[in-house]
């Protein structure tokens, strides 16, 4: 059987969803086909259930992408604030959890919810379990073969995300049929994703794993102010799921295990103080106990027992400088497995930045992930879903 429409939109998530019934608002004929067998399974396991589905400080330096500006109109025509009032219009509680993230009072499904009544409300029909085996254009119009069925448009517009979390059914879909119509794609990679660790650090992350630290971690152009936590396969939270995203194979991250403090300065401050407290009591003050024991235990400026009054200078500030930048050597990442997010996708030189129509492939359209723009954590790429979706829609 076919069915026609004037747009078909592959892909049920956020950015599938949600320009669908915007397009269908404007009037149009709208089918969205998703591959698995419910709507929204990325937005109903985010924030940890609870969708963190955007964040009050949306800036554009907060996405990664070759071209830093493409993002720049998308969230201009659509931003944090239209969403939010989107989110208030359904009376979907929420707070802020911190740095602007906004969640869920309650559980993602509302988001979702919202969306499909959003869809079912403007006319957009979303039809699941359709596994798209071929895609063609005539010319005129785009076919989409769909199991059994076929599917017709004018307008395409692939939603289909990236590789990352393929348990629940994602794949790097969007990025063939990209190259399929000639669009050039950057290589992909997983983004906000946990390290791993092989060398000699392993049994401290072992030995630590749980254990949780505010740090501030800086690799290439990256820099943030958030937590760590070991694990038993090495390094993860926010600090390093965000710093992931700018570290490349073999490079170092440095670690600031005491942001914000002068150690060295302080050291000596206490040593006229408090000169009988040992190195291992300072340090668990200023972390934890088990961190100050494990850690002091690798590192041979000096003994963990030695008093503040034995120290001298140089120890002092040979002590400071490997707890202010301690230099961390990932062997790799947990892949997509674990990844929120993947960097990389359709090049953004292919794309307006003000409709996200190819510009070599009339009708047909990229949004959200399958883009190479890619947000920080806590909000940024379901804000980039929104946005893309509806400077899409708006131009159909």
């Amino acid at each position: 059987m076919l069915y026609e429409s004037d747009v078909i939109v592959l892909g049920a998530g956020a950015a599938g969803l949600f320009c669908a019934a915007q397009a269908a608002s404007r009037g149009l004929s709208v089918q969205v086909l998703e591959h698995a067998n419910k709507p929204g399974k990325k937005i109903l396991m985010s924030g940890g259930g609870r969708c963190n589905f955007t964040n009050y400080y949306i800036e554009p330096s907060c996405y990664l992408s070759h071209n830093p500006h493409f993002c720049k109109s998308a969230l201009s025509q659509y931003s944090q604030w239209d969403f939010i009032a989107l989110v208030e219009q359904y009376g979907i509680a929420y707070h802020e959890k911190k740095l602007g993230q906004l969640f869920c009072d309650d559980k993602a499904k509302h988001i979702v919810a919202m969306l499909l009544d959003q869809c079912q409300q403007h006319g957009a029909v979303v039809r699941l379990e359709v596994p798209v085996t071929e895609v063609q254009h005539d010319g005129e119009h785009y076919q989409v073969q769909g199991g059994e069925h076929s599917y017709r448009a004018s307008k395409l517009v692939v939603a289909t995300g990236g590789p990352s979390i393929p348990t629940l059914g994602a794949t790097g879909f969007g990025y063939q049929l990209a190259q399929q119509f000639g669009l050039r794609v950057y290589p992909h990679r997983a983004g906000l994703v946990p390290f791993t660790i092989t060398d000699q650090l392993r049994s401290l992350c072992q030995a630590l794993s749980g254990t949780s630290l505010a740090v501030n971690v800086e690799c290439n152009d990256g820099y943030f102010d958030e937590d760590m936590l070991f694990t038993h396969r090495g390094l993860s939270g926010p600090a390093m799921l965000q710093i992931s995203s700018y570290w490349q194979p073999g490079d170092a991250v440095r670690v600031n295990l005491l942001p914000g403090s002068d150690s060295a300065q302080e050291l000596r401050q206490l040593q006229h103080e408090r000169p009988r407290l040992s190195v291992r009591q300072w340090l668990a003050e200023k972390t934890t106990q088990r961190f100050a024991e494990q850690w002091l235990a690798l590192q041979s400026v000096c003994d963990a027992t030695t008093s503040l009054a034995s120290l001298n200078g140089e120890q002092m500030d040979a002590l400071a400088q490997q707890l202010h930048q301690w230099q961390v050597k990932p062997s790799g990442t947990e892949g997509y497995r674990t990844a929120e997010v993947a960097l990389g996708g359709v090049d953004t030189d292919e794309l307006s930045s003000k409709t996200l129509e190819s510009k070599r492939q009339p009708g047909l359209y990229f949004i959200g992930e399958v883009v190479d723009v890619t947000g920080h954590l806590g909000g940024f790429n379901f804000q980039w879903a929104w946005s893309s979706a509806y400077a899409c829609a708006q131009h159909l």
